[in-house]
């Protein structure tokens, strides 16, 4: 399993792994060094030099019709949840609903498009929200394995659905903060379901709160880096650190989950430790970024907040760099 992580893998059941955490572990590099450290150069010829990093595996991609359905584990507020919906709703925003509110979290999305015009099928994608599933009693505790976290993704629909578990702050989950910050991958689906058969398979993602745990782990660049140059935090764009760290998990992982559902879709690597569509962007929010900066980004001129994607219901997000197939480069909004 794997997530927003560091560079220690404990990987199971093919699950796979973002790591916009991975930024720690590199030392920040400074425009006026004669010399920049061989690593820089190694990642940056990994997210820039490659011709077409992401190989395709010729397996399928996400498509159709999609709810995204939202399955809540512990305490979130109200306002939190609303964080979470309003980011899927805004995936499949009109352009003329934010026609005076760009770059958007729609425009953003639309580098995952590309990853279907390169198949020989071309399908396409449409997210809507589904389902929300409140579980504020911890019918399983509050430390969860990884088979319990599948559990919970199987409450939802399975049939022409994503089904997402975000667990609350209080709550642990084996690898959180170790090695991860999220997950995605799939399970069979169960007899009881509305599927095609018994041996279908749904996509499933898990994305933890951080706040109280490791958010210098999994909610930077809103906490101070638990490893690498210690630069001041940037202001989160809804005023909770922790769910807007969460956006940004959730954003990679269901890159992800579109282009790579079920471990053989678009991605480079092993296959217990890919990269994917936003994970092979490690770090990279807007133009200029390099380790340990997360780029040049917008900043809301009341709130101080720094951003690069609007959403509904005026929101404003941070969403990482998706990896586009058509330049073979990292493509930030801003």
């Amino acid at each position: 399993m794997a997530g927003s992580c560091s560079l220690r893998f404990e990987l199971r059941n093919a699950l796979h792994c973002t790591v916009e955490s991975l930024l720690a572990y590199w030392p920040r590099s400074d425009s006026k060094m004669a010399n920049p450290s061989p690593t820089l150069l190694k990642l940056n010829e990994l997210v820039q030099d490659q011709p077409q990093l992401l190989r395709y595996h010729d397996g399928a991609l996400l498509y159709g019709k999609i709810s995204v359905n939202l399955i809540w584990y512990g305490n979130f507020k109200p306002s939190q949840r609303a964080i979470i919906s309003d980011f899927v709703t805004s995936l499949s925003a009109s352009p003329s609903s934010l026609r005076n509110s760009q770059p958007s979290v729609a425009k953003w999305w639309e580098t995952t498009e590309k990853y279907y015009h390169l198949t020989s099928k071309k399908n396409t994608l449409s997210l809507t929200l589904g389902n929300q599933i409140l579980d504020a009693k911890y019918s399983l505790g509050k430390s969860l394995t990884n088979k319990q976290i599948v559990e919970l993704a199987s409450k939802g629909d399975q049939k022409d659905a994503v089904n997402i578990v975000l667990t609350s702050s209080d709550v642990t989950v084996d690898g959180f903060c170790l090695n991860k910050c999220g997950t995605h991958g799939s399970a069979l689906g169960s007899k009881s379901s509305n599927i095609k058969s018994r041996n279908s398979r749904f996509a499933y993602i898990w994305v933890g709160n951080s706040e109280t745990q490791c958010p210098g782990y999994c909610a930077w660049p809103f906490h101070q880096p638990t490893y690498g140059p210690q630069s001041p935090p940037l202001v989160a764009p809804n005023n909770d650190v922790g769910l807007d760290g969460m956006v940004i998990n959730l954003a990679s992982l269901l890159a992800g989950t579109a282009t790579n559902p079920f471990g053989n879709g678009y991605f480079q690597g092993p296959k217990e430790a890919p990269l994917e569509a936003a994970s092979a962007c490690p770090g990279v929010y807007g133009k200029g970024a390099y380790p340990g900066y997360a780029g040049d980004l917008l900043v809301d001129s009341t709130t101080g907040a720094s951003y690069n994607a609007h959403g509904n219901n005026g929101r404003k997000y941070l969403l990482p760099a998706l990896y586009d197939p058509s330049t073979s480069a990292c493509s930030p909004l801003v």
